[in-house]
């Protein structure tokens, strides 16, 4: 029997014979990356010995939760947005939640509405809030929910839990590597600035810039598409640039593809680097140098915030998961002049 009488073991029972608290072993239940080693290792030990098992049915039956979790994604069809709502998925079952989704297309003139708010917030025991837009954001914040919400953005919020991946960490990251080869004409070609992402990345570029003493004077903005990273290549101004920071993987492929057009070698004439770290990115010709997201990271931690807020702590916090630089073929010294 467990140390509070009931005769299948509990999430308390793991913590008090691993020597840890409960939230840390609900973190290497959801396979959370920053656990050490020995810390994981008792933990698992401790689940064997205890013969602990998670019932979705027998936790909301002594809790009185439905034990579902909301899910409303903006803009799915991109690239972060919809690996983000899968990462979270998979930790939110692995914890034993069922999942409801809702999902926008990400169409320009597309936003989240209050039908599905309403579809997802429904009998939920809290949101995930996936909206990387300024103009979807902005009616949820219209639109109580009800229920503990977290959300998937770059930048704190007055009153929602947030977190997020650190957007101008990664672009600071990006440019010091272009800087660090010997570029100091580096063009930034952004997303849609109604994008937090999008900011942020352009923000970390300036910043960047203006720590090395230079002025960050080329900035584009393109629409996450490959064609749009194409069409700038085809017509951006050779003389003036020797890198090209792009704002995703996908402009960054178009990109590589106009200068190709154009009798441009990447990486001997120009460099270009990317944002994301797609799968198919290190099979681009070149290989893309890339900033990686860490999807899984972020999944495991909005779910852990949730977690905290359903279990009564509900103050305002921000989480932010670091960013890697992946390093391929697409980057290389500037040529001398």
């Amino acid at each position: 029997m467990s140390r509070t009488g009931r005769t299948r073991p509990s999430i308390y029972d793991v913590a008090e014979r691993a020597g840890v608290s409960h939230m840390t072993v609900s973190r290497v239940l959801n396979g959370h990356p920053n656990i050490r080693d020995a810390t994981r290792d008792r933990v698992l030990q401790a689940i064997q010995e205890l013969n602990y098992t998670r019932s979705a049915i027998a936790r909301a039956l002594a809790t009185r939760r439905a034990m579902r979790i909301g899910v409303l994604v903006d803009s799915a069809v991109e690239y972060g947005p919809s690996s983000t709502a899968r990462a979270f998925e998979r930790a939110a079952r692995a914890a034993g939640y069922a999942i409801t989704t809702a999902t926008t297309p990400g169409e320009p003139d597309a936003t989240v509405d209050d039908a599905a708010i309403s579809a997802v917030s429904r009998d939920v025991d809290a949101l995930c809030v996936i909206a990387p837009r300024a103009s979807s954001l902005e009616l949820v914040q219209r639109r109580e929910a009800g229920v503990p919400t977290v959300l998937i953005t770059p930048e704190p919020h007055p009153v929602f839990a947030t977190v997020g991946v650190d957007q101008q960490l990664g672009a600071l990251l990006a440019v010091n590597h272009l800087l660090s080869l010997g570029h100091r004409e580096i063009v930034h070609l952004g997303g849609p600035l109604d994008w937090y992402d999008a900011r942020a990345r352009a923000q970390g570029w300036r910043v960047a810039m203006e720590q090395a003493g230079l002025a960050p004077k080329h900035l584009a903005q393109g629409d996450w598409t490959s064609d749009s990273g194409y069409a700038f290549a085809r017509r951006m101004d050779l003389a003036k640039t020797t890198a090209l920071f792009a704002a995703n993987d996908q402009m960054a492929l178009g990109a590589i593809h106009g200068l190709v057009d154009r009798g441009v070698s990447v990486p001997r004439e120009m460099s270009v680097l990317g944002f994301d770290d797609v799968p198919d990115a290190r099979h681009y010709l070149p290989p893309l140098t890339t900033v990686r997201q860490d999807f899984a990271a972020l999944g495991a931690t909005a779910l852990e915030v949730l977690v905290e807020s359903i279990c009564g702590d509900i103050a305002s916090r921000h989480a932010a998961v670091e960013p890697h630089l992946i390093e391929r073929g697409s980057t290389g010294p500037v040529r001398p002049a």
